[in-house]
């Protein structure tokens, strides 16, 4: 008899714990489904909840992110064609600083500029030579873990090639 009772208890448990999971299936369910209902949000990425890495500098406590900004640096600077470097340099114009935020899938959010080269071509060349290269490496896992954007901000010099300081 107590064994029978054991029994009932142990399926009785098994049968809540069945119903359990189902209405937790089922709001999993219902919440994805609201996910794809709801319209994209309208704010650019940059003013969502995006969280942002800003290097400024070659150096910061963050080893990933010094690393991550380098490797991008030298695929800009290395698979440029000099061609490309040369018609730029031609003009006369001043180093222009910019700013390139990429998200963590190697995506180009955008491109901005903190000082203008003064010459609207230079400053355009710059934004397709970071569009054509893109998309760049994603995040590493803890890049990612950390950061949605990271914003790199370089000085760029055109001689026979492009050089970022």
């Amino acid at each position: 008899q107590e064994e029978k009772a054991e029994d009932a208890r142990r399926a009785a448990r098994r049968e809540a714990m069945g119903r359990i999971l189902n209405e937790e299936a089922a709001k999993r369910k219902a919440a994805e489904a609201a996910a794809a209902a709801r319209p994209p949000s309208t704010l650019p990425y940059s003013y969502s909840t995006a969280r942002r890495a800003r290097l400024w500098g070659r150096t910061d406590a963050n080893i990933e992110l010094v690393q991550f900004a380098e490797s991008w640096a030298r695929k800009i600077q290395f698979n440029t064609p000099v061609e490309t470097a040369r018609e730029v340099a031609k003009r006369p114009h001043t180093s222009p600083m910019g700013s390139v935020a990429i998200r963590s899938d190697g995506s180009v959010e955008s491109v901005t500029f903190v000082v203008s080269s003064g010459v609207a071509e230079v400053d355009e060349a710059i934004r397709q030579i970071v569009q054509s290269h893109a998309p760049y490496q994603a995040f590493s896992p803890a890049l990612a873990r950390e950061y949605d954007v990271v914003e790199v901000r370089r000085t760029w010099h055109f001689d026979t090639a492009i050089r970022l300081y």
